[in-house]
């Protein structure tokens, strides 16, 4: 696209999904992710119902009344978005709909962690890592993640979300809350990285696909590409056996990526590219709430 039509669709993405972040999910970001603990914020007098062990008998002794120090959340937090761009995200039935989907879910997040003066930084990732934006604040910053996540053209085809955690848990020293946002389909074996990340970071998966990984139309003979390996296949979609059999195929493939996450502690919502984003939002809200 040219740079107008680029400039005219980030806006429009921004009004959109800053509207959503602080009308529709300001309250539940800032309740899922509750910050590292609590700072000083002030002494006053003391009233009936304070914990007597916060009691600051320095400034208390000096004045000759009971004063308590009071407290204060500490909200700032480093969120990161791994956003999965490989072939995965444009194959057949999406026609770019996957990904302007996974756009928004991933701007609206963004927008919620800086409302919540929170960094935001973003891996893109492929079968290799396709581009690092380092966690920062700002409006300039976001809207830099959003012309990214628009303009970004992978180099590779594959994905492999095991190398993905492991530069994640290399480039963020400090525990962060870190949402994953794939198909999850072709990550090859990430059990062991997805432990070693989860043990440091706060993890949530949000899965994006389209309904047609479930359910094949029955619309006979169809050829199909395997978008991560760019072989082509020819199927029979009218055949009974065959849609069972492959809607089978993505029931067990959801389940064991169900188990492994829940195992691992993190949290999941799945969504096709034809539901509410926004309902699956507030149900991963809603779990860390």
């Amino acid at each position: 696209m040219d740079t107008n039509e680029l400039l005219k669709k980030v806006r429009q993405l921004e009004i959109k999904t800053r509207v959503l972040s602080r009308n529709v999910f300001a309250g539940e970001y800032h309740s899922a992710f509750k910050g590292r603990g609590m700072s000083f914020s002030e002494v006053r007098e003391y009233q009936v119902g304070d914990d007597v062990r916060d009691i600051d008998w320095n400034v208390t002794a000096r004045l000759g009344r009971p004063h308590t120090k009071l407290f204060e959340e500490e909200r700032e937090l480093t969120a990161v978005l791994m956003v999965d761009v490989s072939g995965s995200l444009n194959y057949g039935a999406y026609n770019g709909v996957g990904r302007d989907i996974v756009t928004e879910i991933a701007a609206t997040l963004a927008f919620s962690a800086i409302q919540n003066n929170d960094k935001i930084g973003v891996i893109f990732y492929s079968d290799r890592i396709e581009q690092y934006i380092p966690p920062k604040k700002g409006r300039k910053h976001i809207l830099y993640i959003i012309r990214q996540l628009l303009e970004l053209e992978p180099e590779g085809q594959g994905t492999d979300l095991g190398n993905a955690l492991e530069f994640l848990v290399n480039t963020q020293k400090k525990a962060c809350s870190v949402f994953v946002i794939s198909d999850f389909v072709g990550g090859g074996n990430f059990r062991k990285p997805l432990m070693f990340a989860s043990r440091k970071h706060e993890m949530a998966a949000i899965q994006v696909y389209d309904r047609f990984m479930a359910e094949l139309p029955s619309v006979g003979m169809i050829k199909v590409c395997d978008s991560e390996t760019g072989e082509d296949l020819y199927v029979d979609s009218s055949s009974p056996k065959v849609r069972k059999a492959h809607a089978k195929h993505w029931a067990d493939h959801q389940q064991q990526l169900s188990e492994l996450l829940t195992a691992q502690g993190v949290d999941f919502v799945s969504l096709t590219t034809e539901d509410d984003y926004v309902t699956a939002l507030r149900q991963l809200f809603d779990k860390r709430g």
